[in-house]
């Protein structure tokens, strides 16, 4: 007898092929429907959803500085809403090494809470350092992934590994003036370091809606001051020290020496910049005699650097963003200047530094 065949009929194999394209549509339909919407949302949408991912372990600058300036903005108005509520819930937590009560609000809590789970969320893998305890998040926030157009016109992506990308936080500076009301004074600021050296900066103003940002070896939506005079020129110092820095700095700089005191390291900085603020002071140089907190200077230290401006220790050391997050040794920034000379300058500053930290 012959063997016998096995024979499909096309109507069975029609079915098989049904059965499986079912199959793979349930298994895959969802991720598809997914990279669909990412791609309209991405394209132009305003809802939050995770972002794309780069080739494993890096991370693209141009997308870090499009949502840190969300972020800082995201912030600023935390920050504006308690203040304009006019309920701070005010804390003390702890001394400062001068002894001054160092403050605590609802908009430092709220403001922390979106950006550093803004930023988290969005680059998991990046470290992130801020100034607050972080509380767990009352929402999932998430990066739209839209790259605002004038930073699209400045800045050509640029990749670099994620293990070497440290970001810091500063989500209200100037609390203590926040809490007197003086709100030309307070900031919200990101800064991005890769291996320690600050290459981007952002820093907003919540209740001029004014934002600042750099990017070193990019392009920057701000410019420096150029009207720096030898004979009358204009320090900007923390309310604190002026008068601990007054007679020492007209001693260096000469008895019509201006100085300007105001509160919060990000005010400062946009000080030494042509800043559209009518509220906003102009100096030729920012001093500070102590110890300072990296989330303080970071962000203005970065757009300073990509202005070709400086900010070094009191002696001229260049400041890392890695470690531990304190500045010793106090600070000089400028613009525009021969910073060495100046550095040149201050050695009773530097001397008087080291007698306050």
């Amino acid at each position: 007898m012959a063997p016998m065949g096995i024979r499909l009929s096309p109507l069975g194999v029609a079915v098989f092929c049904l059965l499986g394209l079912g199959v793979l549509y349930h298994l895959y339909s969802g991720l598809l429907a997914g990279r669909l919407a990412l791609f309209v949302l991405g394209a132009g949408g305003g809802h939050d959803v995770p972002p794309d991912t780069l080739p494993e372990g890096t991370v693209d600058l141009r997308e870090l500085l499009a949502v840190s300036v969300l972020a800082a903005v995201r912030g600023g108005e935390e920050v504006k809403r308690v203040r304009e509520s006019n309920v701070l819930n005010e804390k003390a937590k702890g001394k400062t090494r001068e002894g001054a009560e160092e403050k605590m609000t609802s908009g430092d809590v709220l403001s922390n809470r979106k950006m550093f789970y803004l930023l988290k969320n969005s680059f998991p893998s990046v470290q992130i350092n801020t100034e607050e305890h972080v509380d767990a998040p009352d929402e999932i926030i998430f990066w739209d992934r839209s790259i605002p157009e004038d930073i699209k016109e400045k800045i050509q992506p640029k990749e670099v590994p994620a293990e070497s990308v440290t970001v810091w936080i500063d989500p209200l500076d100037a609390t203590h003036e926040y809490t007197e009301d003086l709100r030309q004074y307070v900031t919200t600021m990101v800064c991005v370091a890769v291996n320690g050296e600050p290459v981007i900066g952002v820093i907003h103003k919540p209740f001029s809606a004014y934002t600042a940002w750099a990017m070193v070896d990019g392009g920057s939506n701000v410019k420096a001051r150029s009207s720096y005079s030898e004979r009358t020129p204009r320090i900007i110092v923390s309310r604190s020290h002026a008068g601990k820095v007054e007679q020492v700095a007209q001693q260096t700089f000469g008895n019509k020496t201006v100085i300007i005191p105001a509160g919060g390291a990000g005010y400062k900085v946009l000080a030494l910049l042509d800043v559209p603020d009518k509220k906003q002071e102009k100096a030729d140089v920012y001093i500070h005699v102590t110890y300072i907190k990296k989330w303080d200077i970071c962000a203005g230290n970065a757009v300073l650097k990509a202005l070709g401006g400086h900010m070094t220790t009191l002696t001229g050391e260049e400041i890392s963003y890695t470690g531990s997050d304190g500045n010793e040794g106090g600070l000089l920034a400028s613009i525009n200047v021969d910073h060495q000379a100046l550095v040149n300058k201050l050695p009773d500053l530097e001397k008087a530094s080291h007698k306050q930290t």
